[in-house]
């Protein structure tokens, strides 16, 4: 075991884009890990490794970090790209979901987490909102764990609609008893690939007493949470929550917030100035939000901005297309404002560079692992991909970060790297093959089950 964790390997005559402004990028560079650690990065640096591979034609990179996404839903990937308006929470939440089981949950995560390791993320915020139960959680933490992957795992809850008789789930606060289960057992330590976090609800979907109950019950366990911020002014439970939650001292930057799009200016300010991150989702809400992606506005202000993909069942869940979306929708948006304005377009308002650190660095500074994760930092966990840039549609590199940022998918990545392991080499996932076509079989026939359990047939209106 010891000499496994101790195993030097040499990444050799890459193009390395280290997302560290100290080091900057480096062509032909060399990247050595020691065990889980990037210990150098350079040129020549005549380590004795233990293995080399020859990143020729390869960018090597920071693996990329999906801040929010729901990954038990793999198995309904596509089902509601084209759903009108108020579908999803009626298909999906409303029904289909409180028929999983929490093997269903395993077989969703199992497959979601290992095809984003195939795309090239590292890192994970599995925003896991379908539990009913601490079987469910165990489950789904199975399945991250499983596949190799670093995550933080959101424990949330079911949002079923609500029978006769019982309250909303706006009513219902967090469950203690599930996470402490968690904490005090398998999740306990935060120095393992998969932790804990909370994802709740926020109080645009919770009453002020729940609101509460829940900010306080992930201070107490020392946990990162997040919330939807996704209702315009008029459909939310509560109309301004974030005073109170302030007040109590329980907003900072171990809070983030997805969406934001209806959120007014004075609300996003108030929410900025105490160090909350946002993570925009802009695929999902180019064709689901009525406002645009927060991402402007959050970057006029200064704030930490992430990206994540949020429902594959919408949109979906390559990164490289998350940032690629980004970076257009932004440049488009500016143009208009300043077409609208009289101004000439002038010079592009955000370069590629800042939108690879919001899928880097930004991520790794939502779920505060920027210590450990989002560049090619000597001491910093080993998490890299390396692109294939010999491919006809990504030849020829002259700037690596326009090419990863503008350019390249999924299907560029050859290798992927966390903690020092091999996850994905040469192009192929190192999970077992048989075993992983035994999980797809497997999540074919739940998802069938559940959809005839639903009352429901393709195509879902």
């Amino acid at each position: 075991m010891e000499d496994s964790v101790m195993k030097k390997t040499l990444f050799r005559n890459g193009w390395v884009v280290t997302m560290d402004e100290a080091i900057g990028d480096i062509e032909r560079g060399e990247v050595l890990i020691e065990g889980d650690k990037i210990v150098a990065v350079g040129r020549s640096l005549g380590a004795g490794a233990d293995e080399v591979i020859d990143a020729t034609d390869m960018i090597v990179m920071p693996g990329l970090v999906n801040a929010h996404m729901h990954t038990w839903q793999a198995g309904l990937r596509g089902i509601g790209a084209e759903w009108p308006a108020g579908a999803y929470h009626r298909h999906v939440h409303g029904n289909m979901a409180m028929r999983y089981t929490a093997e269903d949950t395993y077989l969703g995560n199992l497959v979601g987490a290992l095809n984003q390791i195939d795309n090239g993320v590292t890192t994970l915020f599995d925003w896991c909102h379908i539990l009913r139960d601490l079987p469910m959680a165990e489950r789904a933490v199975d399945a991250l764990e499983e596949s190799g992957i670093r995550a933080l795992f959101g424990h949330g809850t079911a949002k079923p609609v609500q029978a006769p008789g019982e309250k909303h789930h706006s009513e219902i606060p967090h469950p203690r008893e599930r996470v402490e289960a968690l904490r005090r057992g398998r999740l306990a330590s935060d120095d393992r690939l998969v932790t804990l976090a909370l994802a709740i609800l926020g109080p645009e979907i919770s009453t002020a007493e729940v609101c509460l109950s829940d900010y306080r019950l992930a201070r107490e366990f020392g946990l990162v949470s997040t919330c939807h911020v996704s209702y315009p002014s008029g459909q939310r439970v509560q109309e301004n929550g974030w005073p109170a939650l302030a007040a109590a001292g329980l907003l900072g930057p171990d809070h983030n917030i997805c969406h934001g799009n209806a959120l007014s200016d004075s609300d996003l300010d108030f929410i900025l100035d105490h160090g909350v991150t946002v993570t925009p989702t802009v695929m999902l809400e180019l064709q689901a939000k009525a406002d645009p992606p927060l991402t402007v506005r959050a970057r006029d202000r200064g704030a930490v901005i992430s990206l994540g993909i949020d429902t594959e069942p919408l949109c979906s869940g390559d990164m490289f297309n998350e940032m690629r979306s980004t970076w257009m929708h932004y440049r488009h948006f500016t143009n208009i404002a300043r077409a609208k304005a009289g101004k000439p377009l002038g010079e592009i308002a955000v370069k590629a560079r800042e939108v690879l650190y919001w899928a880097t660095m930004g991520g790794a500074k939502a779920m505060r692992l920027d210590h450990r994760i989002g560049s090619l930092t000597p001491g910093k966990k080993a998490d890299l991909v390396l692109l294939d840039t010999s491919d006809l549609d990504l030849f020829p590199v002259f700037d690596p970060v326009v090419s990863i940022v503008g350019y390249a998918s999924g299907g560029h990545v050859d290798s992927v790297y966390i903690d020092g392991v091999a996850r994905k080499r040469g192009g192929r996932l190192t999970f077992p093959r048989e075993v992983l076509q035994a999980r797809k079989r497997a999540l074919t026939e739940a998802t069938a089950r559940v959809m005839t359990e639903a009352g429901l047939s393709l195509p879902i209106g």
